[in-house]
C-alpha cells in the first residue's frame, strides 16, 4: 500500500535567519495511520505542515501528500488534504450547515452531492439539533466539530489537526478521538500536531519529535519509553533543609544509589512557585523501584530532608520529549 505522506530531505530556509526553520527532514507515514508531530515552539513543525499542506514552498527536497507532489501538482494536492486549525475559523455569520455547504461547493461539489455530503457528517458529528444554529452561539468543543465535518466534507485522504484536544472538556476530547479512530479504519491517514504529550501517546500510532528543524526521533510511543534509560521510577517529594543550591548534591548523591539509571529534578507538584525548598527527584531504574527506598531514604536523611511525597510509576512520552528537547524554554 502506497504511504499517505512522504517526505524526503526537506528544507526551508528564510531570508535572514541564522539556521533553516527545517533543515533535512524525512520520513514516511502509513496509510490509515495517525501521525503525531511533536516539538517545542520554533522546532518547525508548524513550517512543516505548512510546506506539506500547499501554503509555503519549500527551498529544496521533496514532500508528497496521498501520492501527489505537493509542490509540482499543488491544486491536486489541496484536493486530496483537509486541515483543521487550532484557532477557529468557521465563518461566524453562517449556521453549521451552510459552513459545510460553502467549503463543499469551493472544492466543486455538486449541489445534490454537497446537501447528501452535509446530512451525513452533520450526524456523524452529533450536529443535528444544532445544524441550523449559527456558529458564534456554538461551545469551543462544538465548533471544534464543525470544523473536522467541515474539513471533511470534499472526502480528503490526508487531514493535518493542529491541537485537537486544547479546550476541550472530558467528553468532547473523547468524542474527538473516536471520530478519528474511526476515520482511519476507512483509510483516511490523520496528522496531530500538539504540544499535550498525553494526548499524543494516547491518540497517535507513532509520534516523530523535531528539533531545530531535524527529526530527532521516529517510533510508537512505547518503544519511545522504553529507549529511555530505567524503564520504572520512583519520584521522591523533598523539602530541602536549607536552599535549592543543596538540591543539585542531593541529586548528585541520589544518582549513586544502586540500580539508579540516572535523576531528574522536578518542581514540587502543588507547592507555591516561590517556595524554593520544594522539589522532586524522579529516578529511573531498571529494577523494582521499591527496591531503592532505603538507600534513597538514607540519602535524604543524611542530608536533613523532608520527604513531603512518594510515588511509583513509568517513562511518559513527555519524559522521553524533555530528554531528547532538554528543559529550556523557547
Amino acid at each position: 500500500m502506497q504511504d499517505a505522506v512522504v517526505v524526503r530531505d526537506l528544507v526551508k530556509r528564510y531570508p535572514k535567519a541564522e539556521r533553516p526553520a527545517v533543515d533535512g527532514l524525512g520520513f514516511t507515514i502509513a496509510t490509515g495511520e495517525v501521525f503525531g508531530l511533536l516539538g517545542p515552539n520554533g522546532a518547525g513543525k508548524t513550517t512543516t505542515v505548512s510546506m506539506l499542506t500547499t501554503r509555503a514552498l519549500p527551498t529544496s527536497g521533496h514532500a508528497e501528500v496521498a501520492g501527489i507532489d505537493v509542490v509540482k501538482h499543488a491544486t491536486a494536492a489541496r484536493q486530496a488534504l483537509a486541515v483543521v486549525p487550532q484557532r477557529n475559523n468557521l465563518d461566524q455569520s453562517l449556521t453549521v450547515r451552510q459552513n459545510l455547504l460553502f467549503h463543499a461547493a469551493y472544492h466543486g461539489m455538486g449541489r445534490a452531492q454537497r446537501h447528501r455530503r452535509a446530512d451525513e457528517l452533520i450526524e456523524w458529528m452529533g450536529l443535528g439539533p444544532r445544524a441550523k444554529a449559527r456558529v458564534d452561539e456554538m461551545s469551543g468543543g462544538q465548533a471544534q466539530r464543525v470544523m473536522i465535518a467541515r474539513a471533511l466534507m470534499h472526502r480528503p485522504r490526508v487531514m493535518f489537526l493542529d491541537e485537537p484536544a486544547t479546550g476541550l472538556d472530558p467528553q468532547s476530547r473523547l468524542f474527538v478521538h473516536e471520530r478519528v479512530a474511526e476515520l482511519t479504519a476507512e483509510g483516511v491517514t490523520v496528522v496531530v500536531t500538539t504540544h499535550d504529550m498525553e494526548e499524543a501517546a494516547k491518540l497517535c500510532d507513532r509520534v516523530g519529535i523535531v528539533d531545530h528543524g531535524k527529526l530527532l526521533a521516529l517510533d510508537t510511543t512505547d518503544a519511545l519509553t522504553r529507549s529511555l534509560p530505567g524503564n520504572t521510577t520512583l519520584t521522591v517529594g523533598v523539602g530541602l533543609a536549607d536552599s535549592a543550591a543543596e538540591a543539585d548534591a542531593v541529586g548528585m548523591e541520589l544518582k549513586q544509589v544502586p540500580s539508579v539509571e540516572r535523576v531528574e529534578r522536578l518542581a514540587a507538584a502543588g507547592r507555591a512557585a516561590a517556595d524554593e525548598k520544594a522539589v522532586q527527584f524522579r529516578l529511573y531504574t531498571e529494577a523494582e523501584p521499591a527496591s531503592l527506598l532505603p538507600g534513597v531514604l538514607a540519602v535524604l536523611g543524611r542530608e536533613r530532608c523532608e520527604v513531603t511525597g512518594i510515588s511509583f510509576g513509568k517513562p511518559t512520552l513527555e519524559d522521553v520529549f524533555i530528554s531528547i528537547t532538554g528543559r529550556d524554554l523557547r
